[in-house]
């Protein structure tokens, strides 16, 4: 297995404020197994979706980059959709969530979900 540990072969930024969030979540699920992983799959009304979520494993081929104590993972197909994008995490009056804000992206739907 190879595991890549360059931030820039990943590309990906996790901000604080989003370590600090999923830190909290990791807390939660009292597992210390667990990294937050950052892929790309087909779907969506755009073609292509976001997916976040925990996972224990790890695949030839995965970027893991540490962010504020926070190990995240991408796959290796993901990993170019995914060069220059930030991870942030909002909690204000009108919105609260993780927010992706990818250069890659030329376009997304109306919901937000998805992008192109």
């Amino acid at each position: 297995m190879t595991v890549q540990n360059d931030v820039t072969a990943q590309g990906v930024i996790l901000t604080e404020a989003a370590a600090a969030k999923v830190s909290s979540l990791l807390a939660q699920e009292d597992r210390d197994d667990l990294r937050l992983r950052i892929a790309v799959q087909p779907g969506g009304c755009s073609g292509l979706r976001y997916q976040l979520y925990f996972d224990e494993r790890e695949f030839d081929g995965d970027v893991v980059s540490t962010f504020h104590g926070v190990d995240v993972v991408t796959d290796k197909m993901s990993v170019p959709y995914l060069a220059g994008a930030t991870i942030d995490f909002v909690d204000t009056i009108e919105k609260q969530g993780f927010t992706i804000d990818n250069p890659n992206a030329t376009g997304s739907c109306a919901c937000g979900d998805s992008f192109h």
